[in-house]
């Protein structure tokens, strides 16, 4: 049985939009059907008008849907993604999740497999505190926390994080990033399928 994959994100200058599209990819690759979808943009226009990248970014994705609750709904899994924001969270993803009050106490999220996956300027800017105070939601939720651990030789080359992907630096992930993140939406897929069709 295929697995319904809900690949939500933010991304402000296009990284984190790059891993997105990636986990998706492995999600499809095993079989999933999949939605990319990205949360609104909550910033003012000058703070977006006063990075270049920031505004292309966010005028080359307005093609890309932006996430609803019905997502959540119809999703057998999810893999959220966000930029570190203080070693948090960003506000936009936040905001998503502060909507989903009513899907979590009609038990929606339980029991559903879900991952994360995050991106920060620096190499010590949070990336691994991002991804645990996002899973911070999944535990909320009722989720099964499906992490890349050191399950796929692909993880080491991409900087060996067991978390979730995440990508350092101001340049576009590199391949070894993006094929990680790859291995991380096939091995969510996967697993989803396998619980979904109750096998080991």
């Amino acid at each position: 049985m295929s697995a319904k994959v809900a690949v939500i994100y933010y991304s402000s200058t296009g990284n984190v939009h790059q891993l997105a599209k990636a986990v998706a990819e492995g999600a499809e690759k095993a079989g999933a059907e999949v939605r990319l979808r990205r949360v609104a943009e909550l910033a003012p226009d000058e703070a977006i008008d006063a990075n270049p990248a920031w505004r292309q970014h966010l005028e080359a994705t307005q093609n890309v849907e932006v996430a609803t609750l019905d997502d959540l709904s119809w999703a057998d899994a999810y893999a959220l993604g966000t930029p570190t924001r203080f070693g948090n969270v960003a506000a936009q993803l936040k905001q998503f999740i502060d909507t989903t009050g009513g899907l979590w106490q009609q038990g929606v999220m339980a029991n559903k497999p879900a991952t994360g996956f995050t991106s920060a300027y620096n190499r010590h800017g949070g990336n691994e505190s991002t991804t645990l105070a996002l899973y911070n939601t999944f535990h909320h939720w009722g989720s099964i926390i499906v992490s890349p651990g050191y399950t796929d030789a692909v993880v080491y080359p991409a900087g060996g994080n067991p978390y979730g992907t995440t990508h350092q630096g101001a340049e576009a992930p590199s391949d070894e990033t993006l094929a990680a993140a790859r291995y991380q939406g096939e091995r969510l897929a996967t697993i989803t399928a396998r619980l979904l069709a109750g096998t080991k």
